[in-house]
């Protein structure tokens, strides 16, 4: 007797609604389910500064996006489908919506090789490639003056970060500063946090590539004998001098802007991000 076959229902018949708190657990399963390290925690701040859209079977989540709007530029992100669903329009419903919260606004995302064709069909075009590195830290001495900043410092950083990237968010960068560590160089900084796995360095934000170096060897030094990420746009040539850190390179992803605004000059340049999908 042959079993009858699993009923699976539509993706047009789920139903997506605003991403709340009640909704983290089962975000949570979904990142782990596509290998994503992220703890509650980083759940939790990522929602804390974004606001974002739920997919849900009954009491099941089947799949989320989110919408960081910075000033006026809207990252989207934590776009994620559940296995199961995939292949049915899910992903598109779910991008539409989180689009719709960050309409009007530059929007910018950083793609996986699976979600690249649905963005290009969305109207989001390729600007370069963002590469990550993780490892065990090793310890290397700053060649630079590095300190210690804090709380009080972000509100001067967070001038240099929009300069920089173009995104106002200082109360981000106040977050991350609250439950992490500030590093100051004479010009520029990073923000080190517990992250995933381990720590994460970034953003990492400097005059030059000298100033950027010397704050990443401080935070592989602090962070030595320790699981340590680092997501590096590729233009910023530091690939190399991470991997020496023990940080190798373990894939990546490829950042997409839409309808993008002018940029700004400005003397500082992001040299590590803070995460994928915080920019």
């Amino acid at each position: 007797m042959s079993e009858a076959p699993v009923q699976t229902q539509p993706a047009e018949k789920l139903e997506i609604r605003p991403l709340g708190p009640e909704h983290v657990d089962g975000a949570l399963a979904l990142s782990r389910q596509v290998g994503w390290p992220h703890r509650k925690e980083d759940w939790d701040l990522a929602l804390a500064v974004s606001e974002g859209v739920v997919a849900t079977e009954g009491d099941r989540v089947t799949g989320t996006a989110c919408c960081s709007r910075f000033g006026s530029v809207a990252l989207i992100n934590m776009i994620i489908v559940d296995e199961a669903m995939r292949g049915r329009g899910l992903g598109r419903r779910l991008m539409e919506a989180a689009m719709a919260l960050g309409a009007g606004d530059e929007m910018r995302l950083v793609a996986t090789r699976e979600g690249l064709p649905l963005y290009e069909k969305l109207g989001f075009t390729a600007t370069h490639q963002i590469l990550q590195h993780q490892g065990i830290a090793r310890a290397a001495a700053p060649q630079l003056v590095v300190r210690d900043g804090s709380l009080s410092d972000i509100g001067r950083l967070a001038e240099l970060d929009r300069g920089a990237c173009g995104l106002e968010r200082q109360a981000l960068l106040e977050r991350i500063a609250a439950q992490g560590q500030v590093l100051l160089a004479e010009e520029g900084f990073a923000l080190l946090r517990e992250f995933g796995r381990g720590h994460v360095v970034g953003p990492v934000v400097a005059k030059d590539a000298a100033v950027a170096r010397a704050l990443i060897a401080e935070a592989a030094s602090r962070t030595e004998g320790r699981f340590l990420r680092i997501d590096l746009p590729e233009a910023a040539g530091l690939s190399e001098f991470v991997t020496a850190l023990g940080l190798e390179h373990v894939g990546g992803g490829t950042a997409m802007v839409r309808t993008p605004a002018p940029a700004t000059p400005s003397d500082y340049t992001t040299y590590a991000l803070v995460s994928q999908a915080l920019g």
